[in-house]
């Protein structure tokens, strides 16, 4: 059986480590271990900071929704904003670290399938899948 969990979130920083948690609780009912729900909770964090940084000028909040089962978590961030050309969005080169704009690598490196769809003007979701190997 798959649970739907949906909330809406105001596009502020500091609401960020509230969807964090909520994520984290979720993750470790299903019975992710430490590892993975810190990778989970990494991954929304960077999520939920683009949409706050790049996504919310102008907005008042934006979506988080969590589908669960016992094997799998799927979150999916929508914000109805900005938006951005994904096509060109350029790899970090690890010999010339900066000091922002690692987001999307973090995620797609923590969580086992990332989906990304943007369109400028309407906004961005981000959809984020984590296999739990639980026992």
């Amino acid at each position: 059986m798959t649970d739907l969990l949906k909330f809406s979130v105001p596009g502020k920083p500091e609401y960020v480590s509230m969807v964090r948690m909520a994520v984290s609780s979720l993750a470790n009912n299903i019975g992710f271990d430490v590892e993975a729900i810190d990778d989970i909770k990494v991954a929304v964090s960077e999520a939920c900071t683009n949409v706050v940084r790049h996504g919310c000028s102008g907005i008042q909040s934006y979506e988080v929704t969590c589908e669960v089962c016992k094997e799998q978590i799927t979150i999916l961030i929508t914000d109805l904003a900005g938006g951005y050309d994904m096509s060109k969005y350029q790899m970090p080169n690890p010999n010339e670290p900066k000091e922002s704009g690692l987001g999307i690598f973090i995620i797609r490196a923590l969580m086992d399938e990332v989906d990304i769809f943007s369109e400028i003007g309407a906004g961005t979701k981000i959809k984020m899948v984590k296999y739990c190997n639980c026992k």
